[in-house]
């Protein structure tokens, strides 16, 4: 798979997950986002050690790693080659959960027959949705209160969280796509944070949650639930040429890993 493939299939998971996205007529394409954001967990093929050669292969370049120990993570930075899409890889530190929700995690994810027979490998797993069985409703909600990145992960699978979007190279100011987006009725949630990792403050920065979706959970009882949204970012300093995707993380949440 070449980057731009790669990128392609990551969008159309994206928007097969949340097809109000989809919908969105005044949207721009996947190849315009300034950053994508991944979730996955440091466990087996789908630990970021494990996909990192992959990335590398298709002329990604590992920037920066950052611990965020109050959240149990570890965030990746990867530079395109190109003007292309910056990746940012959220990794779970599982050992980071209480015993219990962690041995429930570990469970669902290691079924028998579960992992041997999945095909996708590498960075292909993030584009075919959740490689183990759904989790039952109570699970969801046992991870959900106790780190709800580990319910999302456990709903989800390894993958694409959130698109963030360029105001400037939108062409229009963070106001009018704003305006946009609330008359489309996609409302926006809190402006520090984007459901993964804070942002920064040289940033200005609005996060649309994805209106609730139904899903069937493992006992076939159904749940409307919201997972992942897109984002807008725009520079409060034009003049400053340093890549969105360095700058979104506050520095005083940074602890970087060498």
């Amino acid at each position: 798979m070449h980057r731009k493939e790669f990128i392609q299939q990551l969008w159309l998971d994206y928007i097969h997950a949340h097809p109000d996205l989809g919908a969105l007529t005044l949207w721009p394409n996947a190849e315009q986002a300034e950053y994508m954001a991944l979730l996955t967990l440091n466990v087996g093929e789908f630990s970021a050690k494990t996909l990192s050669p992959f990335l590398a292969q298709m002329g990604y370049q590992l920037v920066s790693r950052y611990a965020m120990a109050d959240k149990g993570l570890l965030i990746h930075l990867w530079s395109p080659q190109d003007n292309g899409s910056w990746l940012i890889v959220a990794e779970l530190q599982i050992g980071t959960l209480p015993k219990g929700p962690r041995e429930e995690l570990t469970r669902l994810i290691y079924q028998p027959g579960v992992t041997e027979d999945n095909t996708a490998k590498g960075v292909t797993l993030f584009c075919h949705g959740r490689p183990w069985p759904m989790p039952t409703w109570s699970l969801h909600e046992e991870l959900l209160e106790t780190h709800p990145l580990a319910a999302w992960l456990a709903t989800m699978g390894p993958r694409l969280h959130h698109a963030g979007f360029n105001c400037h190279t939108l062409g229009q100011p963070l106001h009018d796509i704003d305006q946009q987006l609330n008359e489309c009725g996609m409302a926006r949630a809190c402006v520090d944070q984007n459901g993964i990792f804070p942002v920064s403050s040289l940033l200005e920065h609005r996060f649309y949650p994805t209106n609730a979706q139904k899903m069937v959970f493992a006992e076939g009882d159904e749940h409307r639930v919201s997972f992942g949204g897109l984002a807008l970012v725009q520079k409060r300093v034009e003049d400053n040429h340093e890549p969105i995707a360095c700058q979104l993380l506050p520095h005083h949440t940074r602890c970087e890993v060498t």
